[in-house]
């Protein structure tokens, strides 16, 4: 039995193959076609959605993992690396800091696989960043009829964000930066001074975490600094307890990891305390700093398990969807968890959810052990009606009419996949309903 993260998510595959070597990927695709056998990428679990849930065979590419080549112009300002499907977002980029290379946008989650973000989009957020998906420059992968195949520039954009509907990721070629450390600082705002675009076009990297019952927010912000800049005392250190933690899921400082896990645990016995506890946690946020490399400081060990939707909704249109779900949600439905609100940038990728628009990200989560419908369900009946689409790797509803209706490239997609595809050896009910198999 296989299950994810949350746990909200599990099945019964026919079987589980953990290939060696590019040729027993390709083997193992040939060998399921021909039994009648549909085959899903599994990646490390972190996902919410069902896009890993099949009757048919997982195939667990963790074996191949780590950076195979690194190039650069001589200058170091246009470097590429070329990186192993298999290998963890926390892997690549300590071994890129190793390197003196990093993202141009840190991503906080160290457990999804390279290939796994790239199928549903992973972000990190800065407003003016793109996504893993948008650095990636090429990519080789074994398609639905067995054969290893290096994605032409044509197909790129299908391939960048592609739900693993075109094939098993080998490796990738991105685009990289010059490592240079980042000063992040996390204070308690009003929420209208949150919501204001002035706060989140003024700074390298933004955030904000919203209780809806709360008058206000824990924001955060991050600026990329010189590193001959930064004093030896205010050096990243690689502790236990870094000094800034993220304001995604924790409020740290005054309240903590702990503590918000322990209001959780009482929010659960006890639901009409979520407003108060809420109230709280955001009041007694005390502002802190840290500098560092960007993946450390703003890394996000999650305090407790969660259940998720995610909707990507344009810029323009941010406040107005956030004070609505705030609402929304203050009317009987908050959850000891505040809703996270990121920024990125506009993204070439044909179903990447920020395709062709500045875009917010708006999050909303709730803890596992409770029923997250009537919550994610009206948190994605709001965000849908401002004009969000939801992160592939969330829970969300949406079928293949609402795909079609929000993305315009959907058509060159269906076009590619029929080409790496044509037999649906990679699909399964989820990609069935999105994409209207």
């Amino acid at each position: 039995m296989w299950t994810n993260w949350s746990g909200g998510q599990r099945c019964r595959p026919v079987a589980t193959a953990r290939p060696l070597d590019e040729a027993g990927v390709a083997g193992v695709v040939r060998r399921a076609a021909e039994r009648g056998h549909t085959v899903r990428p599994v990646g490390s679990g972190h996902g919410f959605s069902d896009l890993a849930v099949t009757d048919g065979v997982h195939l667990d590419a963790s074996v191949f993992s780590g950076i195979t080549a690194v190039s650069s112009d001589g200058r170091g300002d246009r470097a590429t690396v070329r990186v192993r499907g298999g290998t963890t977002v926390g892997d690549l980029q300590e071994a890129l800091d190793e390197r003196g290379l990093a993202l141009r946008v840190p991503l906080d989650l160290r457990g999804p696989t390279v290939g796994g973000a790239l199928a549903v989009g992973a972000h990190g957020s800065a407003p003016r960043g793109g996504s893993l998906s948008e650095a990636v420059l090429g990519m080789r992968l074994v398609d639905g009829r067995g054969r290893v195949r290096d994605v032409a520039r044509a197909d790129l954009d299908a391939a960048r964000t592609s739900l693993g509907a075109l094939g098993v990721v080998l490796d990738v070629e991105l685009a990289v930066v010059p490592a240079a450390p980042v000063r992040v600082t996390r204070s308690s705002r009003p929420v209208e001074e949150v919501l204001d675009p002035d706060f989140w076009e003024g700074h390298d990297l933004a955030e904000a975490a919203f209780f809806p019952s709360a008058p206000t927010a824990l924001a955060r912000w991050a600026e990329y600094v010189d590193p001959a800049e930064v004093p030896a005392e205010e050096a990243d250190e690689e502790d236990d307890e870094p000094r800034e933690r993220t304001v995604g899921v924790t409020s740290a400082g005054a309240t903590g990891r702990t503590a918000l896990g322990g209001a959780v645990v009482v929010e659960r016995a006890l639901p009409r305390l979520a407003p108060s506890l809420n109230r709280v946690a955001s009041r007694l946020a005390r502002t802190v700093s840290a500098t560092g490399a960007g993946h450390r400081v703003l890394s996000d060990p999650p305090a407790v398990r969660y259940e998720q939707t995610e909707w990507a909704l344009p810029r323009e249109g941010l406040p107005d969807g956030v004070r609505a779900l705030l609402g929304a949600l203050a009317d009987g439905l908050e959850t000891g968890l505040p809703v996270r609100m990121r920024f990125g940038a506009a993204e070439s990728g044909w179903l990447h959810p920020a395709h062709e628009r500045e875009t917010g990200w708006v999050a909303v989560r709730v803890p596992r052990g409770t029923d997250p419908g009537p919550v994610l369900g009206r948190a994605a009946e709001v965000l849908r009606a401002h004009g969000g689409r939801p992160h592939w790797g969330t829970r969300h509803d949406s079928t293949a009419a609402d795909v079609a209706a929000a993305y315009p490239r959907l058509p060159d997609f269906l076009r590619v996949r029929d080409d790496y595809d044509p037999d649906r050896v990679f699909t399964n009910p989820a990609l069935a309903r999105l994409l209207g198999d």
